[in-house]
């Protein structure tokens, strides 16, 4: 039980750190593209004239419906036709949170999405249980993953470090709830419909053909 509450007293303490003052005004694109303390983890080109980075949260039910819902259409209709990047950021709300981003970032390229995609379908099993610990570590058994890996990477600090300046990264840019979009450096709320996508997205694709 001690081994227990310490990593989720770790995740706990790293996510009370101080959050920057949010900005006055609309963050430029490059602010939003600078380089971060991990590995951008995005699909699509890098070239594409609309660029989309998701602050998202595990345990967030509204992330969940995101990806679960829309994410496969909008990666097929603008992702795969390379129209668009997207690129994917935490912003962990919680330790539990916290706790499956650093699990993610842990495994191997691969198998980084199939681990964000089945903490999400899985999320009802693990972020609101009473032993979250023992829940995970179930969940990511179905990736391979193995106890002494398990407890390995909830107790890297460093990791943890970097998985909260990430989300404060995104507290600066005006953050404060989850999904948050940025499209084209535009922010925009909450889980949006693939209609919503369009409407932003077809005019962004059509004035840089012209």
């Amino acid at each position: 039980m001690k081994r227990r509450n310490l990593i989720f007293g770790m995740a706990a303490v790293g996510m009370s750190a101080t959050y920057p003052a949010l900005l006055a005004a609309q963050p430029t694109r490059e602010a939003l593209l600078a380089p971060g303390p991990l590995p951008e983890k995005s699909f699509g080109p890098d070239d594409a004239s609309v660029t989309i980075i998701e602050y998202a949260s595990l345990t967030c039910p509204h992330c969940r419906t995101f990806h679960v819902n829309v994410w496969p259409e909008l990666k097929k209709k603008y992702v795969d036709t390379r129209q668009v990047r997207f690129i994917m950021r935490e912003f962990p709300f919680d330790p539990r949170a916290s706790a499956g981003f650093m699990l993610a970032r842990c495994v191997s390229d691969d198998k980084w999405y199939p681990t964000i995609d089945l903490l999400y379908r899985t999320q009802d099993n693990w972020a609101r249980v009473s032993d979250g610990t023992a829940a995970l570590k179930s969940v990511m058994g179905m990736t391979g993953m193995g106890t002494a890996d398990f407890e390995k990477c909830l107790q890297d600090q460093a990791l943890l470090e970097k998985v909260t300046a990430v989300a404060e990264g995104g507290r600066s840019f005006g953050v404060d709830s989850t999904p948050t979009f940025f499209i084209n450096g535009q922010m925009q709320k909450g889980a949006l419909s693939i209609e919503r996508f369009s409407e932003i997205i077809d005019p962004l694709v059509a004035a840089a053909r012209q």
